[in-house]
C-alpha cells in the first residue's frame, strides 16, 4: 500500500500566478520528469485549459452530429408532407375542379392547399416542442444533466416547422 511506501508520490499540483505562465510551466515540469524517471512514462501531466480546449472540441462536434441530424429529419418530414400534399391534390381533383368553376382563381387553389401544408407542418412542430421539452426534463430527472430550453429555440423551431411547410408546399400547391 502506499502507506508502506512514503516515497510515492500520487498528486503533486501546482499553481501559478498567472495564466500565461501555464504553458511554460508545464514545458519545464515536463522536461524536469523526463529527465527524473529517466524517459519512463509512469506520470501524467493534466493542464485543465487543455481539458477544457478538448471538452469544447468534443462539444463542437456533437452540435454539429446533432444539427446535420435535424437537417436530415427536417428533409425527410418535408419530402413526407410532400408526398402527402401531392396524394391529396390527385384526389381531391374533383374538388379543385368545382372550386375553380364556381369562381376561385388559381391564387385561392395555391393558398387553400399551401396553407393546408403549412397547418401540418406547424402542427408537427408544436408537437415536436413538446416532446423535446418533455424529452429534455427527463434527461434532467434521469441522467441528472441540466438542460435548458429557451423561448427563442422554441420560436426558432416553430419557425423553421412553418418553413418546412412552405417549401415543400409549394410544388404540391402549384400542381393544384
Amino acid at each position: 500500500t502506499d502507506a508502506d511506501r512514503p516515497e510515492v508520490v500520487e498528486e503533486i499540483a501546482v499553481r501559478v500566478a498567472h495564466e500565461d505562465q501555464v504553458a511554460p510551466t508545464a514545458d519545464i515540469l515536463k522536461r524536469l520528469l523526463i529527465r527524473t524517471h529517466h524517459g519512463a512514462k509512469d506520470y501524467e501531466i493534466v493542464i485543465p485549459a487543455e481539458l477544457l480546449a478538448q471538452s469544447q472540441r468534443t462539444q463542437r462536434l456533437f452540435n454539429i452530429v446533432m444539427g446535420s441530424i435535424a437537417a436530415i429529419s427536417l428533409l425527410v418530414g418535408g419530402i413526407g408532407i410532400m408526398n402527402i400534399m401531392l396524394a391529396s391534390v390527385t384526389e381531391r381533383t374533383k374538388e379543385i375542379g368545382i372550386r375553380r368553376s364556381m369562381g376561385a382563381t388559381e391564387r385561392d387553389v395555391l393558398a387553400q392547399f399551401l396553407l393546408e401544408t403549412v397547418l401540418i407542418s406547424v402542427i408537427g412542430g408544436l408537437i415536436g416542442i413538446v416532446l423535446g421539452a418533455i424529452m429534455a426534463k427527463a434527461i434532467n430527472v434521469f441522467a441528472g444533466w441540466d438542460t435548458v430550453i429557451s423561448p427563442a429555440s422554441m420560436a426558432v423551431s416553430f419557425g423553421i416547422s412553418a418553413l418546412v411547410g412552405i417549401v415543400f408546399g409549394m410544388y404540391p400547391a402549384r400542381k393544384a
